[in-house]
């Protein structure tokens, strides 16, 4: 990337030299190896010694146990993703900004998710991660809306309207939620695929390419949920616009078959970057770790893309997946001690590369 680039872009040196200092200081798998061995009181006392002290201090005279850690993480991660936007400048910001809506959708999944189980306010609310574009009074609505069907009208007029609409009906017909989280993921990715105006620009072309990589994951995550789980369902509706390894007619196909599905994806340009995560899904014996598998994969495949662009919004994208990796482990960790989970349970559930 030119000098000229980076000036008119944003501020690139600056804001990566950032995100490397905080990608040096997540959690590493030793770290999560010693959180399995501990109590969750022994979790909180760790996390107050890293740098989530701030947010434990702040929280501990209202919380205590996993919802104490819990509360820490999802402030702790907002507070990081509103500085990136802080220290970013033009095109740069941009880019940022518009891929942190991903958590208006994580959010949306989140309240939907609870209103199904019948879980409480306080459960739901603790799960919210308050990096998106939704403020706290439109959380909130959403919050204290009565029905998922009620959630659903009071998105109507945002970026997520027209899917959930379109999706509600075969919710209601099935029971299941599945509908509305791919509606939520389609409406999410392909917006942010599209209306990227400006001028053609290797900044532009390397933001693009970070996005594709994703949306082809999150099409391979949704193939493999399909090919092993043997519903008859027809995949071109879970299909999400944007990525470059798949089209409609060949996700239909190799949807139907696992092998398959496994070795398209190796001959592909993921191939290579992949392979490791390639045989674990081969030996892996549930959807949980086709899953993990595929979010380990995705978040190498982040770091190769980085490696190969360091001055770039791809470093920026991949601390992003690093971050939301590093708060979904210790979560993981600190309800499952919480619920009595052997440690090789509680391992068996966590990205570690």
């Amino acid at each position: 990337m030119s000098t000229e680039q980076t000036a008119t872009g944003g501020n690139y040196e600056y804001v990566i030299a950032r995100v490397r200092s905080r990608r040096a200081a997540l959690f590493d798998d030793d770290d999560y190896r010693k959180l399995v061995r501990m109590g969750t009181g022994e979790i909180a006392r760790f996390m107050e010694e890293t740098e989530y002290e701030t947010e434990m201090n702040a929280l501990g005279s209202r919380h205590t146990g996993v919802d104490l850690v819990e509360y820490a993480l999802n402030r702790n991660i907002a507070k990081h993703f509103d500085d990136l936007l802080r220290w970013a400048d033009g095109r740069l910001y941009e880019y940022v900004a518009r891929y942190l809506r991903k958590f208006d959708a994580w959010n949306v999944k989140t309240i939907i998710r609870g209103k199904y189980a019948d879980a409480s306010r306080e459960e739901v609310e603790t799960d919210l991660i308050r990096a998106g574009e939704f403020d706290d009074e439109f959380l909130e609505s959403l919050l204290t809306a009565s029905s998922i069907e009620d959630v659903v009208e009071l998105l109507e007029n945002t970026r997520f309207g027209d899917g959930l609409a379109e999706a509600y009906p075969v919710y209601e017909e099935e029971g299941v939620l599945v509908p509305l989280e791919n509606a939520l993921d389609r409406a999410f990715y392909e917006e942010l695929l599209t209306g990227l105006s400006g001028e053609v620009s290797r900044a532009m072309e390397l933001y693009i390419e970070f996005l594709s990589a994703e949306v082809d994951f999150r099409n391979m995550r949704n193939a493999f949920r399909l090919a092993r789980s043997g519903a008859d369902i027809d995949p071109s509706e879970y299909y999400i616009e944007g990525g470059k390894l798949f089209d409609a007619d060949e996700i239909s196909q190799l949807s139907r078959n696992t092998d398959q599905l496994v070795e398209f994806v190796r001959e592909s340009k993921y191939g290579e970057d992949l392979e490791e995560g390639l045989a674990s899904l081969e030996d892996a014996d549930s959807l949980m770790q086709l899953e993990q598998a595929l979010d380990a994969a995705l978040l190498e495949y982040s770091d190769t893309l980085s490696n190969r662009y360091p001055l770039s919004v791809c470093p920026v994208l991949a601390y992003v997946l690093a971050k939301e990796r590093e708060v979904d482990n210790i979560r993981a960790i600190a309800r499952g001690r919480e619920a009595g989970l052997s440690e090789d349970d509680i391992e068996s559930e966590l990205v570690i590369l």
